[in-house]
């Protein structure tokens, strides 16, 4: 009798195994399907891996003017560059080198690099290490249904029209707030914007609040958000030393490598 309870055991285990073998495949499956969004696929792919969220290239949702933008003029933020001010630059104009950076406002993994690193980014280019340059997407709008990357991004146009500094602190606090999934549309409220907005001291000006509740860079936004498609990158976030594309997430989640390992790659890939 003893021997044939611990044979039915052994049967229950295996069944109970397979059971979350398959499981564990299904869910894999899922997180690596593709996403049907308004005719255009957005893959989204190695999340579980931590290695970022990206886009198909042929994917068009959110690279077009939206809905939001319609009738408005085109308003480039100060302290914008590029073509249609697409670029957010952060630091001396003359710094030997360069970081750039690719995030979309939803993505969870953006705002590991941000939490990581950004304090380091701001402190190194104070001190005249390296110039950064911010470029966006806003795919996740596309592929997860929303407004809040877009909505964001008008509130960062908004920022860094009042400085640089305080655009770099509202980018921080809004990572430091980030939608724990990207299809949280967390973003999409401008009341949230705003309140987020309080931890900066100094950006709750009359000409920020109505930026932000107006959607006034939201021509803007489309412009940048379009940049991104025709850049050729895959997805977010993107990271780049001197044009030279380098990985600073560990593969643990939203963890990024170190400040100090990240000084090493600007080492590596300096300008000389």
């Amino acid at each position: 009798m003893a021997k044939s309870n611990k044979k039915d055991q052994r049967s229950r285990d295996a069944r109970e195994r397979l059971r979350l073998e398959r499981a564990a495949g299904a869910r894999a499956a899922k997180l690596r399907g593709r996403l049907m969004v308004g005719g255009a696929l957005v893959a989204v792919l190695a999340l579980a891996v931590g290695v970022g969220i990206y886009a198909s290239k042929s994917a068009t949702s959110g690279s077009g003017a939206s809905a939001e933008s319609a009738g408005k003029p085109f308003v480039q933020p100060a302290h914008t560059s590029g073509k249609d001010g697409v670029v957010v630059p952060y630091g001396t104009a003359d710094a030997k080198d360069v970081v750039g950076i690719w995030l979309d406002p939803r993505c969870p993994f953006c705002a590991g690099v941000e939490i990581g690193l950004g304090k380091t980014l701001k402190e190194q280019a104070d001190a005249g290490a390296y110039r950064v340059e911010y470029r966006f997407a806003t795919f996740l709008d596309g592929a997860a249904g929303g407004k809040g990357s877009k909505r964001a991004l008008n509130a960062l146009g908004a920022a860094v029209n009042e400085s640089p500094g305080k655009f770099m602190d509202y980018l921080q606090v809004l990572y430091k707030n980030h939608p724990a999934k990207e299809s949280d549309d967390k973003f999409g409220s401008t009341a949230t914007l705003l309140d987020l907005a309080d931890q900066v001291p100094g950006l709750r000006t009359p000409a920020f609040n109505q930026a932000v509740k107006e959607l006034t860079y939201m021509p803007w936004v489309d412009k940048v958000s379009k940049a991104f498609y025709e850049s050729g990158k895959k997805g977010t976030p993107d990271v780049e030393i001197n044009g030279k594309q380098v990985n600073v997430l560990t593969g643990k989640g939203l963890e990024t490598i170190t400040p100090e390992a990240f000084g090493g790659l600007v080492r590596e890939n300096g300008g000389g």
